[in-house]
């Protein structure tokens, strides 16, 4: 086998130009198929990333509906769902995977909040004391809400920095009262959220999929909360898991002891108007998106692979003009007593490494055109070593499939007529 293969290299190098020529097909096709894995690997964490919540490892629990989240602002209030308590909230722990529990109301779309003649449109919170850093948000000016601010029902608000610029546009907001439903809330802090990444938003589609608002968000103590909208309604919870791996599990849990625990049977038995706390399933969305990104992408792969089938192709035809211009070496070596296995395998480990180097040079080629295609472009790429394994490995394959038929004819040359060839 050493042998095989030091000859091998021997004529690959001894024909450099036709050596590399023959190599393209099979360079050009592993690298497009490597280049469309590390897109689609980067792309896949990418949509994991934007889904997950940036680091937080945070799931909202809401109540639905007959499967649809129940929305305040034009719903009444459920009779047979319980405000949740701290002792509650504080039974959530113990749940599996759960590390910290928010509890929290909101309005996604606020209407008749103004500061002087600018309006605002963005989402109203009503937190408790954990909200802030169970979902991450650090205060970076002012201060935060105090127990007294809570006990005493005092009209204060909290502005994440799109929410400042979008009604202060650029003066400070502290001091200042914002009016809510006719009531005047004075702002006491600014807010921002710590994340390792934010969502890549490139088309109007990725602007609806991650839920982003230019306007931002406002933050009101959930004790205040009656006071431009209404007493004893029911409530969401914010998660925050142990893990990624957790989110799923941790807000299903909890999801499910609220439902036991908050909800009493409606007794109509009909499921479009129950009652249930629900987990957004996140990662399932994730893996929704990452599913149809392979499906598209697999297709891609199979287009690339025609590539390869080329280059197999020509690694065939140039094998077989070598065992034409090595005949009489054939026939030498037969005459000596070299047997037809031996004779196959030197012509099957020659296209096996001649298939192998053009699969190398492709793997780097392919990893050299992600990472351009990633700093030019602005697409996620990620490496995947399996792949770039399975493709040296591949390309290997093709030269032992292709290869097999100009071992097989040189093999079975009479060693009289190939002593004889001019």
């Amino acid at each position: 086998m050493v042998e095989n293969v030091s000859l091998s290299f021997q004529g690959i190098f001894s024909h450099k130009l036709r050596s590399f020529l023959t190599m393209l097909g099979i360079i050009i096709g592993i690298a497009s198929i490597i280049t469309i894995v590390s897109t689609i690997r980067g792309t896949n964490e990418q949509i994991k990333e934007n889904l997950v919540g940036s680091g937080n490892n945070v799931v909202n629990v809401k109540l639905v509906q007959g499967g649809n989240e129940y929305d305040m602002s034009y719903n009444s209030i459920p009779a047979n769902v319980a405000v949740i308590t701290e002792r509650t909230r504080r039974n959530l722990l113990h749940q599996e995977g759960v590390k910290d529990v928010a509890v929290y109301r909101s309005r996604s779309y606020a209407d008749s909040i103004y500061y002087q003649n600018t309006g605002y449109n963005g989402a109203v919170y009503g937190i408790d004391s954990h909200f802030f850093p169970v979902n991450g948000y650090q205060v970076v000016k002012g201060r935060g809400f105090t127990d007294a601010d809570s006990a005493n029902h005092r009209q204060v608000v909290i502005l994440d920095e799109d929410a400042a610029d979008s009604l202060f546009q650029g003066t400070s907001p502290l001091g200042q009262v914002v009016e809510m439903k006719g009531y005047p809330f004075t702002v006491v802090g600014i807010v921002r959220k710590n994340v390792t990444s934010s969502p890549r938003i490139n088309s109007i589609n990725d602007y609806y999929t991650y839920h982003q608002t230019s306007s931002g968000s406002m933050f009101i103590p959930t004790d205040s909360w009656a006071i431009p909208y209404q007493f004893d309604e029911p409530q969401n919870v914010a998660v925050r898991a142990v893990s990624t791996d957790d989110m799923t599990r941790a807000g299903k849990n909890v999801a499910d002891a609220l439902t036991a625990s908050q909800i009493t049977d409606t007794g109509s038995g009909d499921d479009t108007n129950k009652f249930e706390y629900q987990a957004d399933d996140l990662l399932k969305q994730a893996s929704q998106l990452q599913s149809l990104s392979n499906t598209t992408n697999r297709q891609l792969i199979w287009i690339a692979g025609i590539s390869l089938l080329v280059g197999g192709i020509g690694v065939m035809n140039i094998m077989l003009v070598s065992v034409t211009e090595r005949t009489r070496e054939i026939g030498l070596k037969k005459a000596l007593g070299a047997r037809r296995s031996r004779i196959a395998a030197q012509f099957l480990t020659e296209a096996a490494v001649l298939t192998s180097m053009g699969g190398i040079l492709g793997v780097v080629s392919g990893l050299i055109l992600s990472r351009l295609m990633s700093n030019v472009l602005g697409t996620p790429s990620a490496v995947s070593v399996p792949s770039c394994i399975i493709a040296v490995a591949f390309s290997m394959a093709i030269g032992i499939i292709f290869g097999l038929i100009p071992a097989m004819k040189a093999s079975r040359l009479n060693p009289i007529d190939a002593l004889r060839y001019e």
